[in-house]
């Protein structure tokens, strides 16, 4: 099958379009044609090997995928060839076919969109389970999310403001603060050129925020610290500003907060029956319209490398997509 290989550890750029073995279904497991893959910045570390963890060399990068069911394993069951579905693969995606533990693929309703499900795994289901499990937002609370234009950035706005509550954007730029707007964002702040704390002290009269969604790191997260309210909890998900942050302790002991860790991904493996209940809500909202997720670009599979470059800029604005046709 045709595939983006991994040959080694490196930029981006040195991944190559070849020929890679088809996978197998084993025990537990499903073999999936894939439609399209969603593409995050994970996959732009892992392929350089900076991430938290390296697969075996060679590999195939991508870590969901959507398309339709081509083999089943010993001892799955609930699924049937030509079922249409969304994985959670870890690697793998960006080929013509990808396997992946039952228990971390799920259905996706009639009248979705394969392409649009197939980036609906990774950042919907961290910001559902960042919400909803590890920071308990309850209706009413003001969440404030950083890196509020980027993929999983615009996935907790649009859920925290489903949940019930006030939402305040940070985001550099017009552009991304508006899309931010759309999906749902009651406040905004440019911290391009505002001062966010002092902005958000004005926005909540000196009280401060319930809740951070956190996917920046560096600076910007001791501020998000500095700005919770009393009994806060700060949402640690990723460090996309590329400086993983000292957290002052005295701060959450001084407002009675919390500094709470997100890795969706390894929850899934060790709750999945939680997660998987999580990922059906979110499809069925999506079924029904309630969600509506933001696309920023769609490559041909063949054009990962172009795809990844997108996301190394870091001016994307919702999701990266690869499908199996022509750009557009």
């Amino acid at each position: 099958m045709k595939a983006m290989i991994c040959a080694a550890f490196a930029p981006v750029e040195s991944l190559t379009h070849g020929d890679f073995p088809v996978p197998a279904a084993g025990p537990g497991e499903v073999v999936i044609d894939v439609v399209a893959a969603g593409v995050n910045y994970p996959d732009v570390l892992i392929v350089q090997g900076k991430y938290q963890t390296k697969p075996p060399l060679p590999f195939v990068p991508g870590s969901e995928a959507a398309g339709y069911i081509a083999a089943i394993g010993e001892g799955v069951e609930g699924f049937a060839i030509g079922d249409r579905v969304i994985a959670f693969t870890g690697s793998g995606a960006f080929a013509e076919q990808v396997k992946a533990p039952a228990t971390q693929v799920w259905t996706v309703p009639e009248g979705v969109d394969l392409e649009v499900a197939s980036g609906i795994a990774i950042t919907y289901g961290t910001s559902y389970h960042a919400l909803k499990d590890r920071g308990a937002l309850k209706p009413g609370e003001t969440l404030l999310v950083l890196g509020a234009g980027g993929g999983v950035g615009l996935t907790a706005v649009e859920l925290g403001k489903h949940l019930g509550a006030r939402v305040i954007a940070a985001a550099s730029g017009p552009e991304k603060l508006a899309l931010a707007k759309a999906q749902g964002a009651d406040d905004l702040i440019d911290y391009a050129q505002e001062d966010l704390r002092e902005r958000i002290k004005e926005l909540t009269g000196g009280k401060g925020v319930d809740v951070v969604y956190d996917p920046v790191g560096g600076a910007t997260s001791i501020v998000g610290v500095r700005s919770l309210a009393w009994g806060g909890r700060h949402l640690v998900i990723g460090f996309a500003g590329g400086e993983i942050p000292a957290i002052p302790a005295n701060l959450l002991l001084l407002k009675s907060a919390a500094a709470v860790g997100v890795l969706w991904g390894n929850m899934v493996r060790a709750d999945p029956v939680n997660q998987g209940a999580n990922m059906r809500q979110i499809l069925d909202w999506l079924a029904q319209g309630a969600l509506r997720p933001v696309i920023d670009a769609r490559f041909d599979l063949s054009d990962a490398v172009a795809a990844l470059q997108h996301l190394e800029k870091r001016k994307v604005k919702g999701k990266v997509l690869l499908t199996r046709h022509s750009a557009s």
